[in-house]
């Protein structure tokens, strides 16, 4: 039996029947060739946008639902902590007001019958702005007894409105008057109770005590009383009266 030999051709190169490949001549290229290569390029459509996956969409969902809890969950920590915050506000109001209406101030509540041992202090003042005149000689007349009525108005309303010595104050008076501008000899009457009559000469009713509130009271003055009943306060002078 006769075999015939057949020529196939492969990327240029013929390859005889029996394996033997052949070289195959290509055309040489033309200067036509290069410009349809580069019309072809320019003329190709760009690549298409390739839209976000399923998956890259579902993520960033994901991520804007979490942001959106937590910042719920900041907004009710927020508000649970105003809430607190306004209870223990009230509960603070309400507590102050049952406490003021039921609290009874023991500096205010106290049986006056029960003072009843005495303690005096004599001493005197300067008024400098005052001259002193005939009519102050005796305390008969009624200018000494006018003068004296707004001194001892004066101490009263001073030693009344003292939160330590209010409560026993009984009563200031004017003496007499006295040449030197006008000096004014005074008394106060204190009344203590007699189971703390040791504690209070010794403390509350001390000379020091009555002294200073006298004193602090006429400093306190000095720059706005400049009238005749200007007490002056270095000339303040007392002592306990036995």
């Amino acid at each position: 039996m006769a075999i015939e030999m057949k020529t196939i051709q492969t990327n240029g190169a013929e390859v005889t029947g029996n394996g033997e490949s052949v070289a195959c001549t290509m055309p040489d290229a033309t200067e036509k060739d290069g410009f349809l290569a580069q019309t072809t390029s320019a003329n190709s459509d760009p690549e298409p946008c390739t839209p976000p996956s399923q998956g890259t969409r579902t993520s960033t969902l994901a991520e804007i639902c979490s942001k959106s809890r937590i910042s719920r969950e900041r907004l009710k920590l927020l508000l649970i902590i105003v809430v607190i915050i306004v209870f223990i506000a009230v509960v603070f109001v309400i507590s102050l007001a049952v406490c003021s209406a039921i609290y009874e101030d023991s500096d205010v509540d106290f049986d006056s019958s029960l003072f009843k041992v005495p303690r005096s202090f004599n001493g005197s003042f300067r008024l400098p702005n005052r001259v002193f005149t005939e009519g102050l000689v005796t305390l008969s007349s009624n200018e000494s007894q006018g003068l004296a009525a707004e001194l001892q108005h004066k101490l009263a309303d001073l030693y009344k409105s003292s939160p330590a010595l209010g409560r026993y104050f009984s009563q200031a008076e004017i003496q007499a008057f006295r040449n030197g501008s006008v000096i004014a000899d005074y008394q106060l009457m204190f009344l203590m109770p007699e189971e703390q009559q040791d504690q209070l000469r010794n403390v509350t009713l001390s000379r020091e005590m009555v002294y200073n509130v006298f004193r602090q009271f006429l400093y306190d003055l000095e720059s706005e009383d400049s009238g005749p009943m200007y007490i002056e306060p270095v000339s303040l002078h007392m002592f306990v009266r036995v």
